[in-house]
């Protein structure tokens, strides 16, 4: 019965550990109704978010301008100096807009490099996102941050700049902006950039560097913030993703490196109508605050030079501290890890402690216990994607009841580990079957020394339990409480990751889960392993198991704040003078099913209009719709010429109606040269090629319903071959339809064109301009006038309009006069904007 008790007890212990972590990860109270003028607190930077996150306010919305001025106004009430920065950008994500970025300065007492506080405000397009928690909670922080150092009359070396950047949800335009144009981009020393993927959980810091973190480390540990979440590791894995912020932009484009926290919990909510206020967890703001002043004191009085360097360190916090050392130690860490083993194996083989047919029978259950729970959990969540069909209506992969699917897996894992034991091992394990965890865990991080030095702090759990090993070999002494002690570290380290891969990747990553369930259940063998009955342990651990699954179960379907995803988007054909309905669920609901019908069509005749998507997401059900009498765009050939075999366009695409964004698509093998729009190039444009990926050549986000002007040359032999895509966001309110208001258990999808009223044609001069001889050396404006939507488009030629104003051309030669010749300009060197553009205020 005591050896009984001993186990509740270890298991007690272990609870109690984790439950402190838990605890300890992210400031727990926000209450600070009497919080001093002189400290930040939550509930004055809750106000801040609430005033934003009213109402979507996305580029291009009414809400976005009442948001920027808010905005200025606040950073005036502090009594800054306020600018905006407006002018376009085309990105390397190819979206084109004019972004109005937001800035203030305040001066220090010396001219050394500047810091900057950065955040985007405005909201995700396309799902009525109110922005709460990205990006609002960021805007928030700075603001009563900069409010309470202000307050405190903090003196400071260095220059201080709040930039809250526009775009940064359609390409990190408002950034790119910053970087590549405004004047105090050259004085900048550091970026602290806040961010959100979600609405809640604690804020993880992830450094952006190009060259060693080791200066970034050193000057993040002297700022001693409170409640630090990082490892090295996590950047790696950030690097690998699809993810960017703008801090990626000062990094590439400015070599201006910094820090970025985010807390990515209820992912579910991120780029949804269900990011508001309502929603967003007080205590991430808080963690965001415990970053940004500790930092803000230190950074601001530190030479920021100090944190550039070429050598990287290995970091990972624990609770209430920030450990880090040199990439130089992991290599020589792992070969004395490796060398202590064989050390300890080679002595208690002398001492007839180990044999090695017992050593290789402790591989029997470890492995057994890896290969079960990691596929049980891989194909287990593929058969839960059958049952509830409705989890792939969220497209980023995290479920509503997604942490009661982390439990019942991770406890599904223990249990089959304490079932093999059961089963494949005495009921004593001896030292013979902790040999096998130990030596996988080294040989797992033999190959992190050599390919992902990041996670190198993964071999200290490793070092604790080969004390383990060897105190055992030494004394032949089992010590309860020293294992106890030494399984600490690996409860410190693990776990969090355990929960954290499939927050931020999705479920379907529950298999790695399940495989470091495992693998620190084998770093801590010598206590597990001595459990009573291990049977009934694994028994019990089914059985809580199964209560989780239950509690997902209940949990499965839609409600209230936590809605079914759904679309729709209304699309015209001009070409062909028809319209249908479009979604990409993969689920049909009731609101869907009334324009799509119980039986709808595969989507056809899309292929030249391939649409960008976050999870590259493609429509998937279509049926036919009513034609609208919808104005369609004007489009103008202003120059149509040819010179040194390459022909120069010039097109202007003016919308007649209130539209948001314009899609551009071009035929693969047309390649495109010197492409500007409205007046700049692209950022990365390689060499004189517009460089991407298949035919979308670019998504033009409309500000104050300006037209698109596209400049760009061609090869003369290459056939023309563009297309167009023109939508409003504003089907929902369109008095051309009347669309039903969705149930309070729905939202529109996000990262997908939603809600939409499309018009797609064919982007072509009126027949016959380039092929027939030019009758003047003067460029003419070809017009393609807009068809009535109710009618057969003519194909009759269109009669040239008259000559517009343009840019003056040399004449031509009378005996070349077969075409008009306009030499394009050249450049050794493309500029984002060609001029700048001042718009401070």
């Amino acid at each position: 019965m005591k050896k009984d008790l001993s186990s509740i007890v270890y298991t007690l212990f272990f609870i109690a550990v984790l439950a402190f972590i838990y605890l300890s990860i992210m400031p727990r109270w926000t209450f600070d109704d009497n919080q001093p003028l002189s400290e930040f607190s939550t509930k004055r930077a809750l106000v801040h978010v609430k005033k934003i996150s009213q109402k979507p306010h996305f580029v291009g919305s009414e809400n976005h301008n009442q948001v920027a001025n808010y905005l200025q106004q606040e950073l005036t009430k502090l009594g800054l100096k306020t600018s905006f920065q407006e002018g376009y950008t085309l990105t390397d994500w190819g979206n084109l807009t004019k972004s109005k970025n937001i800035i203030a300065r305040i001066k220090g007492n010396q001219s050394g490099k500047a810091l900057v506080l950065l955040s985007h405000y405005d909201s995700a397009p396309h799902s009525a996102s109110h922005g709460a928690g990205d990006d609002a909670s960021g805007i928030a922080t700075i603001l009563e941050s900069v409010r309470a150092f202000l307050y405190n009359k903090t003196p400071h070396q260095n220059d201080i700049i709040i930039l809250f950047t526009d775009a940064e949800e359609l390409g990190l335009n408002g950034a790119a902006l910053f970087v590549t144009q405004h004047q105090w981009a050259k004085e900048v020393g550091l970026v602290l950039n806040f961010e959100a993927r979600g609405t809640s959980g604690p804020s993880y810091m992830l450094m952006e560097t190009n060259n060693g973190n080791a200066g970034m480390v050193k000057n993040f540990a002297a700022a001693n913030t409170t409640f630090p979440v990082s490892n090295s590791l996590m950047y790696s894995i950030y690097k690998m993703l699809p993810n960017d912020t703008d801090l990626t932009v000062f990094r590439e484009q400015g070599n201006i490196q910094g820090f970025n926290f985010a807390f990515i919990d209820s992912h579910y909510n991120y780029h949804t109508a269900q990011d508001d206020y309502n929603h967003l967890d007080h205590t991430s703001v808080a963690h965001q605050s415990s970053y940004l002043m500790p930092l803000l004191n230190y950074l601001s009085n530190t030479d920021l030079n100090t944190t550039k360097s070429t050598e990287d360190y290995v970091y990972f916090s624990i609770p209430f501290s920030f450990i880090s050392y040199p990439f130089s130690w992991v290599v020589p860490m792992e070969i004395i890890a490796f060398a202590l083993f064989l050390f300890f194996i080679f002595l208690g083989v002398a001492k007839r402690i180990l044999t090695p047919q017992k050593m290789l029978q402790g591989f029997i259950p470890l492995l057994g216990s890896l290969f079960s729970a990691g596929l049980i959990t891989f194909l287990g969540w593929k058969a839960l994607l059958q049952i509830y069909p409705q989890y792939n209506d969220l497209l980023n992969g995290f479920t509503y009841n997604g942490h009661a699917y982390i439990a019942a897996f991770v406890l599904l894992s223990i249990a089959i580990c304490f079932a093999f034991y059961h089963f494949f091992t005495p009921n004593k394990i001896t030292a013979n079957h902790f040999v096998a965890p130990l030596l996988i865990w080294l040989l797992i991080n033999a190959g992190i020394a050599f390919g992902l030095q990041g996670a190198g702090f993964l071999i200290i759990p490793v070092y604790f339990g080969i004390f383990m090993f060897g105190f055992y070999i030494l004394t032949q002494k089992y010590s309860p409480v020293l294992n106890l002690i030494f399984g600490i570290p690996a409860l410190l380290i693990i776990p969090p990751f355990i929960q954290m891969f499939p927050i931020g990747l999705g479920l379907k990553l529950l298999f790695g889960s399940a495989i470091l369930t495992t693998l620190c259940f084998g770093l801590l063998l010598p206590t597990f392993g001595n459990y009573v009955q291990k049977g009934t342990w694994s028994i019990l651990f089914l059985l809580a198991s199964i209560a989780f699954f239950a509690k997902a179960h209940s949990e499965s379907d839609y409600e209230k704040g936590k809605a079914k995803s759904n679309s729709l988007v209304y699309l015209y054909d001009a070409d062909t003078n028809s319209a249908q309905w479009l979604t990409y669920d993969k689920n049909l609901d009731s609101w869907t099913k009334n324009y799509l019908g119980e039986n709808p069509n595969t989507p056809k005749g899309l292929e030249a209009v391939p649409l960008f998507s976050k999870y590259d997401s493609q429509f998937t059900f279509a049926a036919k719709a009513p034609i609208k009498n919808i104005p369609q765009p004007t489009i103008d050939f202003l120059i149509d010429s040819i010179s040194d075999n390459l022909r120069y366009l010039k097109i202007r695409i003016s919308p007649n109606r209130k539209v948001n964004r314009y899609d551009i698509f071009a035929n693969e093998k047309m390649d495109i040269y010197n492409i500007k729009t409205n007046g700049v190039s692209h950022l990365e444009q390689n060499g004189k090629i517009y460089k991407r990926d298949g035919k979308r050549l670019l998504s033009y986000y409309i500000v104050d319903n300006e037209p698109l002007l596209l400049e760009f040359n061609i090869n003369v032999a290459t056939v023309f071959d563009m297309k167009l895509l023109e939508s409003s966001f504003d089907l929902m309110q369109n008095p051309l339809f009347h669309i039903n208001k969705r149930a309070d258990w729905m939202m529109p999808t996000p990262f997908v064109l939603n809600d939409a009223v499309a018009i797609m044609e064919t982007i072509k001069p009126s027949p016959g301009t380039i092929q027939k001889p030019a009758v003047v050396a003067e460029p003419q404006v070809y017009t393609t006038q807009p068809t009535p939507v109710n009618a057969v488009p003519d194909m009759e030629p269109k009669t040239v309009s008259e000559p517009t104003t343009i840019p003056e051309v040399n004449k031509v030669p009378e005996a070349n006069k077969k075409v008009i010749k306009s030499k394009p300009k050249t450049r050794t060197r493309l500029k984002l904007i060609d001029a700048p553009i001042d718009t401070t205020r």
